[in-house]
Order: C-alpha cells, then sequence, then structure tokens
C-alpha cells in the first residue's frame, strides 16, 4: 500500500513537471530567501517582463492586448515566469500550466479578432475550484485526492469564452478551512512582505500570487474569510459577493450538497476597477441559466444620488483589533468626512458577534468535521493544529436531523435581527446607513499558526453580506505602540492583545472592509470608489 509520504511526493513531481519547463530558466535568486521576498522579481525577470507584469493594471493590460499592441504569448510567458518566481518566494503554487498556458496563447494570438472580455488576460485560480481542460487533478491539498480526476465549473468555463489565459493554480489549506495556508501535501504559503507571517487563507496561494504581481487578477473563495483576510494581508483587493450571485459549481470540497452554509468565488486584484469587471463580466453570462441556484440579476452599476452615509465599525464586542487597524479606520473616516460623507458609528455592543460565530462554526461542520477527519486519518494525513482548531470549536458536533433543523432556525433569526438593526439607522430605506466601514482582521497579517479569531469576516459570511477588502496602509512601529492600558474583556481578547507586538508586523499592510445588504454588491463596490477618491486616489 502507498504510503503518504509516496502520495506527497507524487503531487510535488507534478507541480515540477510545471515548473521545469520555464524558459528561460530562473537564474539570480539567492540560496537564502529574505525576510521580505517582493524585490525577488528585479533581480530574476528581464527588463521587458518587469515592464508587462508592473506597468499595468488589469483594464490597461486587456487594452494593449485587444489593440495588439502586444502578442497574448508575451504576456502569458511574462506571466509564467513571474509565478515561478513567486513559487520560489512564497511556495504559492500548485500547478504551473506551462504547455496548456503557451497553447491557449498562440491561439488566441491566431484569430484574425480579439474575442472576449477577457482577451489574452492570464488569469490565476484557487486550485480546488477545478480547471478548465483534460486529464484535470484537483487534490483540494488532501492527501486522500492527490489523483482525484476533476474538471472545471460554470464561472472557469465562462471566463475561458470570454478570452482568458488560465496558467497557474494557487494553494490552499488543508480542509480549505484555515485563514492560513499550510498542508501536509505542499506545505506553507507565506507572505512575500514576511516570510514570517502568512498570507492568509484559505485563498493564501491566489494572495501571495498576486502580491507578488504573478497574477493581476485571480479567483478566490470565500466561506469565513478566505478571499478578504489574505488580500488584507498582502495589500491588494478582495471582494466576496453574496452566496448564489456567481458560481463555481462543481469546484471539490469536503461535505458536497451541505446548505447550512455556503462559500462563494470572488475575484482577489492589483486594483479596485478590476473587481467589477470581473463581476461585471461573470453575470454577463447569465450563469443563472446553467446554474439554477444563482440569483437571476444582471449587473447594474449603483450610483449614488446623495452623500455616502457610513458606519464605522470599531470593534466587534469580542476582540479588540490592534492599533494599526484602528489608526487605518481613522485615516479612512477622516478622508470619508472631509469629502462631506455623514459618518455615524456601528456600535454592535449588543448584536452579539459571539454568538453569530458560535452559529457559523457549527455550521460548517454539521458531521462534526467526521467526513474530513476520515479522509485524512485514513491515509495517514496528519490533522494540522489550525485543522483541529476550527473542528474543535464548542459548538461543533455530529448534528441530528432536528438539532440541523434548530440551528438553521437560529441562523436566519440571527439574519433577521440584523436587519432590523440595519433598518434602525433611517426612518427609510433612503437615509438608512449605505455601508459599514470595517476591519477585514483583528490585525495586520498573523505570525504562521495563530489565525485564530475569524469575526471580523465570518460574522458578514453568516449574514450574507457583500464586502470588498481595500489596502490602507501598513503597520509603522512609530504610530501603532501598543495600548499597555487596555484590559481585554474575554480569553479571545486576551490572546489577540498578548499577540501585538508592533515590531513582528512592521512594514505589515493594512487593509479594512466595506459591508453592504446582501445582493448590494453593485453598491458596495459603488461606495468603494467613492471613498478610495476621498482617500486620494483615482
Amino acid at each position: 500500500m502507498e504510503t503518504a509520504q509516496q502520495k506527497i511526493e507524487r503531487a510535488k513531481a507534478r507541480r515540477e513537471v510545471g515548473l521545469s519547463k520555464v524558459e528561460p530558466k530562473l537564474e539570480g535568486l539567492p540560496e537564502q530567501l529574505p525576510r521580505n521576498t517582493l524585490s525577488l522579481p528585479a533581480s530574476v525577470l528581464t527588463a521587458r517582463e518587469i515592464e508587462l507584469t508592473e506597468n499595468y493594471d488589469v483594464i490597461q493590460l486587456l487594452e494593449i492586448l485587444k489593440s495588439r499592441k502586444v502578442s497574448v504569448e508575451e504576456v502569458t510567458r511574462a506571466f509564467l515566469r513571474r509565478a515561478a518566481v513567486a513559487q520560489a518566494a512564497t511556495n504559492c503554487l500548485v500547478e504551473l500550466m506551462w504547455d496548456q498556458a503557451i497553447e491557449r496563447a498562440k491561439y488566441l494570438d491566431s484569430l484574425p479578432e480579439p474575442q472576449g472580455a477577457f482577451f489574452g488576460l492570464p488569469i490565476s485560480t484557487k486550485e480546488h475550484h477545478g480547471m478548465v481542460g483534460d486529464n484535470i487533478i484537483t487534490t483540494a491539498s488532501i492527501i486522500a485526492w492527490v489523483d482525484r480526476k476533476h474538471g472545471s465549473n460554470v464561472l472557469y468555463d465562462d471566463l475561458w469564452e470570454e478570452g482568458c489565459v488560465f496558467y497557474a493554480r494557487t494553494t490552499q489549506p488543508q480542509t480549505i478551512m484555515h485563514l492560513e495556508t499550510v498542508s501536509n501535501l505542499y506545505g506553507r504559503t507565506d507572505n512575500p512582505y514576511n516570510r514570517d507571517l502568512t498570507p492568509g487563507g484559505s485563498s493564501g496561494g491566489e494572495s501571495a500570487l498576486v502580491a507578488m504581481r504573478g497574477s493581476l487578477l485571480g479567483i478566490g473563495g470565500d466561506i469565513g474569510g478566505s478571499i478578504r483576510c489574505p488580500s488584507a494581508f498582502v495589500g491588494i483587493y478582495g471582494f466576496k459577493p453574496s452566496v448564489k450571485r456567481i458560481t463555481v459549481a462543481g469546484q471539490t470540497g469536503f461535505m458536497a450538497g451541505r446548505e447550512t452554509i455556503f462559500s462563494t468565488p470572488g475575484p482577489m486584484t492589483v486594483d479596485r476597477k478590476a473587481m467589477e469587471l470581473l463581476m461585471r463580466v461573470a453575470l454577463s453570462r447569465k450563469p443563472w441559466r446553467k446554474d439554477p441556484a444563482i440569483v437571476p440579476m444582471p449587473w447594474t452599476p449603483h450610483k449614488f444620488t446623495k452623500p455616502l452615509k457610513i458606519a464605522v465599525q470599531w470593534w466587534d464586542g469580542v476582540v479588540m483589533p490592534h492599533p494599526p487597524i484602528t489608526r487605518a479606520l481613522k485615516e479612512v473616516v477622516a478622508a470619508c468626512q472631509k469629502a462631506g460623507m455623514q459618518v455615524v458609528d456601528w456600535d454592535c455592543t449588543n448584536l452579539d458577534h459571539k454568538k453569530s460565530w458560535d452559529i457559523i462554526s457549527a455550521l460548517y461542520w454539521p458531521d462534526g468535521g467526521r467526513e474530513a477527519l476520515d479522509a485524512m486519518n485514513n491515509v495517514g494525513d496528519d490533522v494540522l493544529p489550525l485543522s483541529k482548531w476550527i473542528i474543535e470549536q464548542p459548538t461543533v458536533k455530529d448534528l441530528t436531523q432536528a438539532e440541523l433543523w434548530k440551528l438553521t432556525l437560529e441562523r436566519d433569526a440571527y439574519r433577521t435581527a440584523y436587519a432590523k438593526a440595519w433598518n434602525a439607522t433611517g426612518s427609510s430605506d433612503e437615509d438608512e446607513i449605505d455601508v459599514i466601514l470595517c476591519p477585514a482582521s483583528f490585525g495586520a497579517a498573523t505570525p504562521h499558526e495563530q489565525s485564530k479569531y475569524w469575526g471580523y469576516t465570518s460574522h458578514w459570511n453568516l449574514l450574507d453580506y457583500p464586502g470588498a477588502v481595500f489596502p490602507v496602509t501598513t503597520v509603522d512601529v512609530s504610530k501603532d505602540a501598543k495600548d499597555q492600558s487596555y484590559k481585554p474583556v474575554n480569553e479571545q481578547d486576551q490572546f489577540i492583545y498578548d499577540m501585538y507586538n508592533p515590531e513582528v508586523f512592521a512594514g505589515a499592510p493594512v487593509g479594512l472592509q466595506l459591508v453592504g445588504r446582501r445582493l448590494q454588491e453593485e453598491k458596495v463596490l459603488a461606495a468603494l470608489d467613492l471613498v478610495e477618491q476621498a482617500m486620494g486616489r483615482a
């Protein structure tokens, strides 16, 4: 019988097939990686590759591709090589699709006219979603699935039809349920800003790759923060729509058919405008005609007719954010007020965010984690600490049918109570708050193995509210001293408070989150446009 180690070696050997085809070979990589690896591409790539991967945002790159000022093949080769550098720096890839991507690029170059909204654009993807093509294997970073045959999904099929080039499949953690990215199959993915910190999870391979500009636009997935947390941790943009707005029906994961809580795909990108572009193009394909679970809502850009009204969540009543997060909130609030926006406080201390976590953590594992644990234990895939932590949350158990009904009723009652609180912010829906500005995490990227509080993202998954993450600042030792007078209010708060040392996080990106009501994706992204304009960004 094949051992777990033999399966691991076979998976890594399969990954090396694509990496070994990189041409020209990567030269100039240091034997000992620096703590911050963002500068590595400059010492390895050609000036032309640097130009193509650094000088354009998504829309600008699409413009030169569609005008044929540059060939798809040249752009594809540049991003393949840069992705290989990112892999060497952060361990972010499951597969570099060298042959498939170049074949696709040559085909697109052969067309008489550019076709599709994403013509020639390299797009990276989270591995467990699957992939377009033949002989697809998707491991989902589980040793038991090392040879699991798979296919594509609705979203990826649609992006393919719109002319993109798929070229890189990225890492996710064991169980796909960590805000960290580590597995026994592929090892740990590091944050390019500081290899001692995590790039987040579960879409941490995507976040590391995009932060290294080995990709300008990638697709992540989010069920508890897995797009937003990694995006905040590496200083990029990420968007979690409400579920059933876009779809990756066909992805691989545990508990297929579970309806207690759903994940959703979404964009992770270097620029704000690409988030709306991805949503608009995906919905232009009418995915509800292929996946009937999808809400049949075409993308309809939102236009504000009055000053934006923002509520600020300074903390969630459970865990106090670290000083850099509070400073970022204050800076954004000041900019919004200066721009004439109305800013009010969002006091959630009476909304019991701890209850939100108790509900959603149980919804994650209605079988008590049995399927995942059996899949790991049966092949010697040692259960990692963060897998154990999330499965052993206090409310997680193997639910009876009656207990499941009761839990979903609690979920729906909590959603109703929160909607009432939102309604109470105005005398009508015309003057209630438009969005909530809040942390995307309690702090900057955490040290490895320490991502043990999900409340600043998972809460919005429970409510099914869309959320957009955007970069604000970086940790500054001179500005972000620890508050020695603060007295933690509970055990979780104490753990997070004790974690903070400004020297540990120095220079790490700090991102925030804008959240809107369910299925108001257009409004959230329109609000983000206004907030970033107030911050002085185009």
